[in-house]
């Protein structure tokens, strides 16, 4: 009888290989985890490190989005109030001047009113949130507007830049979040606030009613200047939402994947593990059978 002479060796080893898979078994079913260190899948801890840095992408753009979009919305609502001033102050320079003679009470009552939808509009101009003014550009601590009442007509000032701020994308697009003020409001006289300035000033001088009608028209214009304005606000909002959305969607993904590639199936794992018990407890028993035999008992 041949006997193989690393017997005994052999079957330390594979008692000490069993026991060693029991234990790996064992912390991956207590971890949850089949992947702990590199040596356990270098493979899957490389796709692992790539789908985090994708999740950490994602989940920095959801964030800072987020804020934009709460400041876009402000913005827009103000946006859509200054429209309904501006609709209004329209009606009133309208109706004052459709022919009819006015008298100096009239005409007072008239600039007052639009006056006082002015100093809404230039409020509305020097909207904050969160402790910054929306219409400044990149100048966010100082209020973008001042009214000069000094001159004839007054004379609204931008104090902002003409910056725009944007948001970049997981995927490296630029989606702008801001709007100049001076695009908006107009500066040196024009826009809005320059066309509502020199309505006031018109109707308290007296004018004539083709200069008024031409007041109207100049205001008119500014108030499709301000809503084209607006529209472009509103398409920004829209992308950075529908972006925001999709990349909470794919940061959910990424997540489950990375998951999917180093958790463990506790069934499987269950599974394996008792199978590898069996087999350990089997090895023990050979080798508690051996106890008390030597080499040439193996050889009779």
């Amino acid at each position: 009888m041949r006997v193989d002479p690393n017997y005994i060796t052999n079957l330390t080893a594979a008692v000490d290989q069993s026991a060693s898979e029991e234990a790996t078994l064992t912390s991956e079913l207590s971890s949850g985890l089949r992947v702990a260190t590199l040596q356990d899948d270098p493979v899957a801890v490389a796709q692992s490190t790539l789908l985090g840095s994708s999740i950490a992408a994602d989940d920095t753009f959801v964030q800072t989005s987020s804020g934009e979009i709460s400041h876009m919305q402000v913005a827009d609502s103000t946006l859509g109030e200054v429209v309904t001033q501006v609709t209004t102050a329209l009606s009133v320079a309208v109706s004052g001047n459709n022919g009819a003679a006015l008298n100096a009470s009239d005409i007072a009552s008239i600039a007052q009113q639009l006056g006082g939808i002015r100093d809404q509009v230039l409020s509305l101009a020097n909207t904050s949130y969160q402790g910054q003014y929306l219409f400044g550009g990149s100048v966010g601590s100082t209020p973008p507007f001042t009214l000069d009442n000094a001159t004839n007509p007054a004379t609204a000032t931008y104090n902002g830049d003409n910056s725009l701020q944007y948001v970049e994308t997981p995927t490296g697009q630029k989606i702008p979040v801001n709007l100049p003020g001076s695009a908006v409001f107009g500066t040196a006289g024009g826009g809005v606030l320059g066309a509502l300035n020199q309505l006031i000033s018109d109707y308290s001088g007296g004018a004539t009613s083709a200069a008024l009608t031409a007041d109207t028209s100049a205001l008119t214009s500014a108030l499709g200047q301000l809503s084209s304005q607006r529209s472009t606000l509103d398409s920004s909002l829209s992308r950075l939402q529908s972006t925001s959305s999709y990349a909470q969607t794919e940061e959910s993904q990424l997540t489950v994947a990375q998951g999917n590639l180093v958790s463990a199936d506790p069934a499987e794992v269950a599974t394996q593990l008792s199978q590898a018990e069996t087999q350990h407890q089997a090895l023990l028993s050979v080798i508690n059978a051996l106890g008390g035999t030597d080499l040439f008992s193996l050889m009779r």
